[in-house]
């Protein structure tokens, strides 16, 4: 498989987007691809950040502080609720980036969007923007939103030995205990809507890394 570079993650995002069928291959048993008509879902935008660390693309993911309401403990990627003032759902996650993790972004490259995907347990819609940034980010993460930073190297996203399952109660089944598919990156499991997302963007990677890599 081809070296993942830049090139090849521009090249990547400029493919159709696989949607629904690629977040579902992460997906919590029983997800909704949808809001029930009669819910009125919050929006949000978050970010899936790329940058060179050791001569390597990497991505960063946090862990949630227990404080947290919704989704408390849980590793995910920077992001949170829209504001009037953004633009746009890049912005929000741009901003939102800055807030949780303390970073300056002051050159940073929107590579694209991947697919607005709904959460029911926190009744949002997540838009996923995928960004550059050309050095390291110096991280100074927010104490009341972020327990810890997670750099994650993008060629383990396209390990096999990466995914598992295993039983877990699930909010939206009213806590039933499912086998639940995740993502293992060093000692954390990365399931529910951050594998969804995740899952997309690994379907992308693996439509042109294939193809240039022979």
């Amino acid at each position: 498989m081809a070296r993942l570079t830049l090139d090849l993650v521009r090249s990547a995002m400029q493919q159709p987007l696989p949607g629904w069928a690629a977040q579902l291959r992460m997906a919590p048993p029983g997800r909704a691809e949808a809001a029930a008509p009669d819910t009125a879902p919050r929006e949000a935008g978050v970010l899936l950040l790329l940058y060179p660390h050791h001569e390597a693309l990497h991505f960063v993911l946090t862990r949630r502080t227990d404080r947290l309401g919704h989704h408390s403990g849980q590793i995910s990627l920077p992001g949170g609720r829209r504001e009037p003032c953004d633009a746009d759902f890049a912005a929000t996650a741009l901003r939102e980036a800055r807030e949780e993790l303390g970073i300056a972004l002051d050159v940073v490259e929107p590579l694209g969007m991947l697919t607005a995907l709904y959460v029911p347990p926190s009744n949002f819609i997540i838009h996923p923007c995928v960004a550059y940034t050309p050095a390291r980010p110096d991280f100074h993460p927010n104490a009341d939103e972020v327990a810890e930073v997670i750099e994650v190297p993008l060629h383990d996203l396209l390990d096999p030995a990466r995914r598992g399952a295993e039983l877990r109660p699930l909010v939206s089944l009213g806590g039933a205990l499912k086998m639940t598919p995740h993502y293992r990156f060093g000692e954390h499991k990365v399931w529910g809507a951050t594998a969804m997302v995740l899952s997309e963007f690994e379907a992308l990677l693996r439509s042109v890394a294939t193809d240039e890599g022979g």
